[in-house]
């Protein structure tokens, strides 16, 4: 009797209880892409679309505990890594996720909310850059987060090439950088491959305030690509055009009194069933 297994995707990542960004927003962007969706827990910030009010701590010990569960039970295709907002944090994710066999990366860095709130300790950003991003196969900052990261201020597609080159040097292998905070008519992000080449993705600026957690969805949605086997070029691209259209689909709805949601389920997929070579599940552990 054949068996086969769901492309399963890993987001270790915040909450969000209206349901527009972090945690939620990648369960329900791979769920739509066709993919089985596993969670993490990372933080807890009370927000909703107008903003974020207060941010409460998950024990580190508790994030460890649940990242082994899933890792011993149901191996990820792909890991999309999303709010680590502590030097702690992260170094238990880091930590942790070494004991385990090398899954693909993806990795937001959120730093600051579409509202604008800053969602970071300051210290942390050192650790992020010396422990996350070689563990990283692209990392996808936007404007105000390339800033940060790049020293400098980003506000042009000139600064973004150059920003990009600057955090490029900081051990990352990939980078997308999001240009979705740009005051022009059309949007271009830049994707700054392994070979340290840029590639260029060009969308229309839609007039709308729901992009509440566009960052969140675009890096979800490249690890479900990753994880359906795509490659890292063609899972960009295709993560591209998935956040133009859950943009696109979701502009004419009100959701909340603030920045409102994306269309997650503007096309959703049937959950894609692959054949499994053998009925054998290995072991995702290292030898320690």
């Amino acid at each position: 009797m054949k068996k086969y297994k769901y492309p399963s995707v890993l987001a270790i990542a915040g909450f969000d209880g209206s349901g527009g960004a972090g945690i939620q927003a990648d369960i329900k962007t791979a769920s739509a892409l066709g993919c089985f969706s596993t969670s993490v827990l990372t933080a807890l910030p009370v927000q909703n679309t107008q903003g974020v009010r207060a941010i409460y701590p998950i024990p580190v010990e508790a994030v460890a505990d649940q990242i082994r569960a899933i890792l011993d039970d149901i191996v990820p295709d792909a890991i999309k890594i999303g709010m680590v907002h502590t030097p702690q944090l992260v170094e238990t994710i880091v930590s942790t996720l070494a004991q385990y066999k090398k899954i693909p990366i993806v990795f937001d860095p959120v730093m600051v909310a579409t509202s604008g709130h800053r969602l970071i300790e300051e210290e942390t950003i050192s650790v992020i850059t010396d422990q996350l991003f070689p563990i990283a196969d692209v990392i996808t900052p936007n404007m105000d987060e390339a800033a940060i990261l790049a020293d400098m201020k980003v506000e042009t597609l000139e600064d973004l090439y150059t920003a990009g080159e600057r955090i490029k040097k900081l051990g990352c292998k990939t980078i997308l950088l999001k240009g979705g905070h740009q005051e022009t008519s059309t949007i271009t992000s830049l994707f700054y491959d392994e070979n340290e080449v840029f590639h260029s993705f060009e969308t229309a600026k839609f007039d709308t305030n729901n992009t509440h957690g566009s960052g969140c969805t675009l890096s979800s949605a490249i690890a479900a690509y990753i994880a359906q086997g795509k490659t890292l070029y063609e899972a960009v691209s295709l993560g591209q055009e998935y956040i133009y259209q859950a943009i696109k689909n979701g502009t004419d709805v009100q959701t909340g009194h603030g920045n409102g949601p994306l269309n997650h389920f503007f096309n959703p997929q049937k959950l894609i069933k692959n054949e499994m070579v053998s009925t054998h599940l290995a072991n995702n552990k290292r030898t320690l």
